[in-house]
C-alpha cells in the first residue's frame, strides 16, 4: 500500500480511477481505492498541502467530503 501511495504522488500514474489490490493466497481482491483515497488526502492536510491536481478526481470519488480539511494559510 506505501509503494502505491508513494507512486501516485510522485507522478507515476496520472488521473486513476481505481486500485485494486490481489491477495494470491487466498485468490481474492478488493478494491482499496477508499483506503488510498482518505490516506493521500490525510497526508495532503497533515503537511497542509493541496492534493495534486492529477489525484484531485481520485480522491474526491473516494473520499468522503467530511474527511478533506481546507488548510487556512495565515499571511
Amino acid at each position: 500500500m506505501e509503494t502505491v501511495i508513494q507512486d501516485l504522488l510522485a507522478g507515476e500514474y496520472r488521473k486513476p480511477i481505481r486500485v485494486v489490490a490481489f491477495n494470491t493466497a487466498e485468490r481474492c481482491s478488493e478494491d482499496v481505492s477508499e483506503h488510498i483515497a482518505r490516506e493521500i488526502q490525510r497526508r495532503g492536510n497533515l503537511q497542509l498541502n493541496d492534493v495534486p491536481s492529477y489525484l484531485r478526481e481520485f480522491v474526491d470519488r473516494y473520499s468522503p467530503q467530511d474527511l478533506q480539511q481546507f488548510s487556512l494559510r495565515l499571511v
